[in-house]
């Protein structure tokens, strides 16, 4: 790259940094204390949207009276915050792996700090969650947590970005959906309100730095970013709810889960929660032949 160029995209992304720093300082919140923990949960409300619960319209579905559907629910949003808490942990090391190198004195390093700081806010805040709603702690299971530990050790730069992208825009769909929604528990919308607005900054975050990588990066690590990231997505796909809620509830989770997977209601909701993050993915390169189409379309996340 001539020097003219990657001087002006340095300075871009430093302007990017600036205004997501500013930002920073005006909308970033302490969950311990504007949240109330205290307040008792409400009986008959729903802890994630009606529809956003996975067995929603299928057979299984039909049969639970509302009182286990909204319990369903229950173990899915802890189940949803669990999953966070893996994601964030892994998108915290794959940030500290991006700036090791770099300028610490630069805006693009300091948000990229700031960001790690508000990951860390977000899986206390989850974890907090679990323990108000009185479930287990879903853990991914043995198999997942290895494919996540090779993932944050040799993920690409772009691909590290990806990954990012994958998690945070998919719940964010999710969350959006859930805040407003007066169906829903307080303290879950509050979580959930919370998480939008400072994810918004990460999303913008990553958007650029990947739009970026994509453009400069060697053509190996292109390809390289568009296996791994395809593969990602299968695993972070069915990672986010864990079989073990429909154990928790007294379904067959075998059954559970072939009833999830035939939902057509369940796969629209799916890729409607990945379709803003597949069509950039799709601009940037990032999604391009037929194996990368296989992979994501395996995850359910693209039609």
């Amino acid at each position: 790259m001539h020097t003219e160029a990657a001087t002006a995209l340095l300075t871009d992304r430093e302007r990017v940094a600036e205004r997501l720093l500013e930002a920073s300082a005006k909308h970033s919140y302490d969950p311990d204390t504007e949240l109330d923990w205290d307040a008792p949960l409400e009986p008959g409300k729903w802890f994630l949207p009606e529809r956003m619960v996975s067995l929603y319209g299928t057979p299984l579905w039909e049969r639970l009276d509302e009182h286990q559907r909204i319990e369903l629910s229950r173990h899915e949003a802890a189940s949803l915050a669990s999953a966070g808490i893996w994601f964030e942990v892994i998108l915290m090391q794959l940030l500290a792996r991006h700036v090791y190198d770099l300028d610490p004195r630069s805006s693009h390093v300091a948000y990229a700090l700031t960001e790690m700081a508000d990951e860390c806010r977000h899986s206390r805040m989850f974890a907090r969650m679990v323990t108000k709603l009185g479930t287990p702690y879903y853990r991914p299971g043995g198999v997942t947590r290895f494919l996540g530990r090779v993932l944050k050790t040799t993920a690409t730069t772009p691909g590290a970005f990806t990954a990012t992208l994958l998690v945070e825009e998919i719940l964010d769909r999710i969350q959006r959906q859930t805040f407003p929604d007066e169906t829903v528990q307080p303290l879950v919308r509050g979580i959930t309100r919370i998480h939008v607005v400072e994810e918004a900054r990460h999303v913008r975050y990553a958007r650029e730095e990947l739009r970026r990588q994509m453009a400069s990066c060697p053509a190996w690590e292109r390809q390289l970013t568009r296996t791994i990231s395809g593969e990602a997505s299968v695993v972070v796909a069915r990672a986010l709810v864990s079989p073990a809620v429909y154990a928790a509830v007294g379904l067959d989770p075998r059954e559970a889960v072939r009833q999830v997977r035939a939902s057509e209601h369940r796969r629209e909701t799916m890729r409607w929660s990945a379709e803003r993050l597949t069509g950039f993915l799709e601009e940037t390169g990032v999604i391009r032949g037929a194996l990368d189409r296989a992979a994501w379309r395996r995850s359910g996340l693209l039609g």
